[in-house]
């Protein structure tokens, strides 16, 4: 494909236009992106370097690669940058005024009013709220020769959101068609035809909208009255120093976002993490040999800096697979990142996905190696932004401290209770299509810990 540059900088700026492969117009390099992420993300990098430019889902797109032009991006020190505009083309309809879609002082105002949900104490509430229901979840999975990770996991992650973050019970139907529906929104968001065409994804994931907006809207009232210790009850009772508090609809909208987040990324990570735990035996002998020491079936708050081998597992998985698999912007005036002209307008992307695997951040990168975290390597310190999971800046992910504590708590009771393997030659095959997850759903053998 032919070089092109996407906008010629002004005129003695001593700024360098973005260049790229552009293709096809809308189409572009959406396919190879989706299919082959990786490949594509290297081929990109050698020819433009951090910098480059090309059609993506309908859209001209800088992509920004490497640490260097993540920052740049993310801190976003001169406020060019903006989430809402961005992330409204992926998933706007289905997850409208999240907190992920707000910006500048909106969002900040919305975010001060949240953070009152994610406080130590109400993080200790959960995680005693949801240990309950881990163990019932986990001891519902029946062992054998082939047993799907990813459909259990995800079962078990939006078992654990509705009860931790609503404080309601769901019957099995109910809590099917939830699920449903998330999975429906989510999909949405990298549909090829982006208007409601029955039976394709956009429209799917406009109903599924509807279905969750029901879903909050009928539960809210008694939230508001009765109030409670899951995450619903917090976002109804929130309130900043001067008074501010969220409307019903703030409520519903936070809550549509916020169970989303927390249930997908959860299921990603707990499945990577459960694959390369598989795929490493030892690696799976050390977590389990480190839970059994702390001689605890249920993980306590006070308990999590412990268990220091989960630790190293879940930021490697996050490294190798992260659940987010890109964060966009739009540019809201003409800008630059790292010398090059960014005009007003333009979408831009930190691919977090493949910014993990590039080899001049990461040695060895395709490598599972969770001692690269460990106290004495600390990989990920070669960069502030090399390891980006959970994004930066005024954005970076709210939940982070809560999905930790989550993963910690499932994975221990999971290593008590369970020894997984699959065979020695087995590679799953990622999806990348949306956010990632295998195409197999992770068979592996399950057997049941006899001291379990």
């Amino acid at each position: 494909m032919a070089t092109r540059i996407l906008a010629p900088p002004p005129a003695g700026s001593g700024l360098k236009p973005v260049t790229g492969a552009p293709g096809v117009p809308y189409i572009g390099q959406t396919l190879q992106v989706m299919r082959n992420p990786f490949g594509t993300a290297a081929d990109r990098y050698r020819r433009f370097g951090p910098v480059s430019w090309g059609w993506l889902l309908g859209q001209r797109t800088v992509t920004v690669q490497g640490p260097e032009a993540a920052e740049a991006v993310l801190v976003n020190r001169d406020k060019a940058f903006a989430n809402g505009p961005a992330w409204s083309y992926y998933i706007g309809p289905f997850f409208h005024r999240g907190i992920m879609l707000l910006d500048f002082d909106e969002h900040l105002h919305h975010r001060r009013i949240m953070q009152q949900a994610f406080t130590r104490d109400r993080l200790r509430a959960y995680m005693d709220a949801m240990a309950p229901g881990i163990g019932a979840g986990l001891d519902a999975w029946e062992s054998g020769p082939r047993f799907t990770v990813y459909d259990h996991v995800k079962q078990l992650t939006l078992d654990l959101a509705t009860d931790v973050f609503m404080g309601v019970e769901l019957s099995r139907a109910e809590a099917d068609r939830i699920n449903g529906a998330f999975i429906d929104a989510v999909r949405a968001g990298t549909a090829y035809v982006r208007f409601p065409v029955p039976g394709l994804r956009w429209q799917k994931g406009l109903r599924a909208r509807r279905v969750l907006e029901d879903f909050f809207r009928t539960h809210l009232p008694a939230k508001r009255r009765d109030g409670g210790d899951d995450l619903f009850a917090a976002l109804c009772q929130a309130e900043t120093d001067d008074g501010h508090r969220f409307t019903d609809e703030d409520v519903v909208n936070h809550m549509i976002f916020a169970l989303m987040a927390a249930h997908d990324t959860t299921t990603i990570t707990l499945t990577t993490m459960a694959y390369h735990l598989a795929k490493y035996p030892e690696w799976q002998e050390r977590l389990r040999a480190e839970s059994r020491a702390l001689g605890k079936p249920v993980l306590e708050f006070d308990d999590l800096d412990a268990l220091t081998g989960i630790d190293l597992v879940m930021k490697e998985s996050l490294r190798l697979v992260a659940p987010v698999p890109a964060l966009p912007r739009r540019a809201v005036k003409d800008t630059e990142i790292l010398g090059h002209h960014i005009p007003e307008g333009t979408t831009v992307v930190v691919p977090t996905l493949t910014n993990h695997h590039m080899p001049e951040w990461w040695p060895d990168p395709e490598r599972f190696d969770p001692e690269r975290f460990a106290p004495d390597r600390r990989e990920d310190k070669v960069h502030r932004y090399a390891w980006e999971p959970f994004g930066g800046g005024a954005h970076k992910c709210i939940g982070l401290h809560f999905a930790g504590m989550q993963v910690k708590s499932v994975l221990h009771q999971w290593l008590l209770r369970y020894r997984w393997s699959v065979p020695g030659r087995y590679t799953w095959p990622l999806d990348t299509t949306s956010l990632p997850s295998p195409k197999d759903g992770l068979p592996v053998r399950l057997d049941r810990l006899e001291d379990a």
